[in-house]
């Protein structure tokens, strides 16, 4: 029996793991693949406070499971089969047995499109990125290529307009879904009714293959490509009805991280977080780990960490 069960272990799991751990509530942290966080594929890190130079995100997470760990929590790679948290006592099944907690912290991030473009994934990380609040400082002066059909694409963009002297927008439709009036944006081109084909590179991005709107294919030099399509969908299906999500599958949570099932808690891209980087999913998971501390051991009020 341990006191929290966090899924996950990336940045928002981790870091309520630190936490948890520190406060001595006995943690278990289940990552059914800590490689492959969204995290632990960025190459460069370079504006996580505290954190100097540039850092894979692979080694900024092992940095922060090592912290944990340091403070006695557990880590299992492992894949869920089902759980029950419905009940006080929360059961989690999964391929190496049952776990059981007073608590459980849902951190289980977004899972990606059911169909990446050729050379998406070998090159992420090397060029290819879903985040230009984290990544667009890398391509100062450079042209890029955003590809996207949203108006979190558009938003991105605009982003990357603050460093990137070129960006070609691809936009597979004849709009954007949910953008009345596109804005004009400085060293931007629009592609309208342009498919994405293919990313080219060997070890880095050299250029975005494409169809335009008259059916002919053409490759586009570009030094980054940043993928914004639809489909990115937090990653709660394995609740299975047991905690309200909304119509996106966000976990609907209150200030405290907490849900209306009692003893379920969630943090980072499971609910519906403004933009997603690594120290927001972090915070996430720190005021998660508190509401935890305070639920299990019956607090009026969430007790800082300060020693």
């Amino acid at each position: 029996m341990y006191d929290v069960i966090i899924i996950g272990g990336g940045p928002a799991g981790t870091s309520a793991a630190i936490y948890t751990a520190r406060g001595n509530l006995k943690t278990l942290v289940i990552d059914k693949a800590p490689g492959t966080g969204a995290l632990a594929l960025t190459h460069k890190i370079a504006n996580y406070p505290g954190v100097e130079g540039e850092w894979t995100g692979k080694e900024l997470l092992e940095k922060m499971r090592r912290q944990a760990e340091g403070f006695g929590a557990e880590f299992i790679q492992t894949t869920i089969s089902a759980v029950d948290v419905e009940d006080e006592v929360k059961s989690i099944f999964t391929a190496h047995g049952t776990f059981e907690a007073k608590a459980v912290i849902v951190a289980t991030g977004s899972k990606g499109r059911n169909r990446m473009l050729p050379g998406e994934e070998a090159l992420l990380g090397r060029g290819v990125s879903t985040c230009a609040t984290c990544d667009g400082a890398f391509y100062e002066g450079k042209h890029v290529a955003v590809i996207g059909d949203t108006e979190e694409a558009l938003e991105e963009a605009h982003a990357l307009t603050r460093f990137a002297d070129k960006i070609t927008f691809v936009v597979p439709r004849a709009d954007l879904q949910g953008v009345d009036e596109v804005p004009e944006l400085p060293k931007t081109d629009f592609l309208y009714r342009t498919r994405p084909l293919e990313i080219v590179g060997a070890n880095t991005v050299e250029g975005l293959r494409i169809r335009n709107a008259a059916g002919d294919e053409e490759v586009l030099l570009v030094d980054g490509v940043f993928v914004f399509l639809s489909g990115s969908k937090p990653g709660t299906d394995f609740l299975d009805g047991q905690v309200p999500l909304d119509d996106e599958g966000f976990m609907i949570l209150d200030e405290y991280m907490q849900s209306s099932v009692p003893g379920v808690f969630g943090a980072g891209e499971v609910r519906k977080t403004p933009v997603k980087q690594a120290v927001v999913a972090a915070a996430d998971g720190a005021i998660a780990a508190m509401a935890v501390d305070k639920y299990i051991n019956k607090r009026s009020k969430l007790v800082p960490q300060y020693k």
